[in-house]
């Protein structure tokens, strides 16, 4: 975009200004909550009167929380490694197959990406009840896979669509099966890629609140849901902290796919 005012200064002054108020309307009350995460005060209060690491430490030795957060970085490992496979497999069909056959597949497993999501917790409720799978580990990686796989999707579609599928027929001429193929020539050289879907559907699992509300409970509750149900019972400043960590490990996983990505 600044590229196309490559000899007007004041166009490209104007646009890096508008540029910076956006990021900063957008990350300033995220960073808020950083410094609440130290107060020392048993209030969320701004600005902190006195700093204290009393709220991480309150973090760090309960029990609940840290169970919370097990349970949320084991869904979020199996979302990565169950979402990213299929989305390859089906952005691999879609490639192949073309057309309107290709058009409808994409549109079904995008689905998830644009429905509301109160809508999809609740269908997906009614379904796992059925199958008694409402409070299960199970029944929540479900739902997350089921956010997990069009994040991926948009991931590895631009980079299938670049791949040269030659490759692919001089390897299945000589005899390898698609397994093989896949294996040997396909993953490795979308490996970037790959990295950057598995982190995206990693970061989608971490932060889904709607459907671990309505599908996890007891010992399966996630990170986020336990933040709902806390904040809706209490203020609790314990929040701004497990917030700012939580925002670090957003900040660090989007660092690593950009980095990724322009190598």
């Amino acid at each position: 975009m600044l590229e196309a005012y490559p000899q007007n200064r004041l166009a490209r002054i104007v646009l890096w200004s508008f540029a910076a108020l956006v990021m900063a309307f957008l990350m300033l009350p995220t960073l808020v909550v950083v410094p609440l995460s130290f107060s020392a005060s048993n209030l969320l209060e701004f600005p902190p009167h006195a700093y204290s690491l009393r709220w991480y430490e309150n973090f760090f030795g309960s029990a609940t929380w840290m169970a919370a957060l097990r349970t949320s970085l084991i869904l979020g490992t199996l979302t990565a490694l169950i979402a990213v496979p299929f989305a390859l497999l089906a952005c691999i069909s879609m490639n192949r197959l073309g057309g309107k056959t290709a058009a409808s597949i994409q549109s079904i497993l995008l689905t998830p990406s644009v429905t509301p999501g109160i809508l999809l917790a609740i269908g997906l409720f009614f379904v796992l009840a059925a199958q008694r799978l409402v409070g299960t580990l199970f029944g929540v990686l479900v739902g997350h896979v089921v956010l997990a796989v069009p994040v991926a999707c948009i991931v590895l579609l631009p980079a299938l669509a670049r791949f040269d599928w030659n490759q692919v027929q001089a390897a299945r001429s000589l005899g390898a099966d698609w397994a093989r193929a896949i294996g040997g020539i396909i993953v490795p050289q979308l490996r970037l890629s790959l990295l950057s879907a598995t982190l995206m559907a990693f970061l989608t699992s971490l932060d889904e609140s709607v459907i671990s509300i309505f599908v996890a409970s007891g010992r399966n509750s996630t990170m986020p849901k336990l933040m709902f149900v806390s904040l809706r019972d209490q203020i609790d400043p314990t929040i701004a902290a497990i917030s700012t960590l939580w925002t670090a490990i957003v900040v660090v996983v989007v660092v690593i796919v950009a980095l990724r990505q322009k190598s």
